[in-house]
């Protein structure tokens, strides 16, 4: 196996959380934590053993995942954005960052994984 294998998930909709953890079993990854916002995923960040994460770019509450993207960045962990569409304008500082368009598909969280 390459590439990441223990993978944070970010997703404040239940259901395209446990799509994703699907997803990455049938791909032989293992999703290391799902967590709904922001505070709870920098709690999981913290306790490392985290290969790399997918974020929902914007979570309820108005929160936005971009917190959790420092804590990642400043461990050297890779992300990937998770997008609802054009409207999810995204920190500069991350602009180069693998982004998944919603709604995904197992071949597009591949993709995106591979090119971590």
């Amino acid at each position: 196996m390459t590439g990441p294998q223990q993978i944070l998930i970010v997703e404040d909709e239940p259901l395209i959380a446990m799509m994703l953890e699907d997803f990455l079993e049938v791909l032989d990854k293992q999703a290391c934590g799902t967590a709904d916002n922001v505070a709870s995923a920098l709690e999981r960040v913290e306790q490392g053993g985290i290969d790399a994460a997918i974020l929902d770019l914007n979570l309820r509450g108005g929160e936005r995942s971009i917190p959790v993207a420092e804590a990642l960045a400043a461990r050297g962990v890779p992300f990937i954005f998770a997008t609802g569409g054009s409207d999810d304008a995204l920190d500069a500082r991350f602009s180069d960052r693998p982004r998944l368009t919603k709604p995904f598909t197992m071949d597009s969280v591949q993709k995106a994984l591979a090119s971590l």
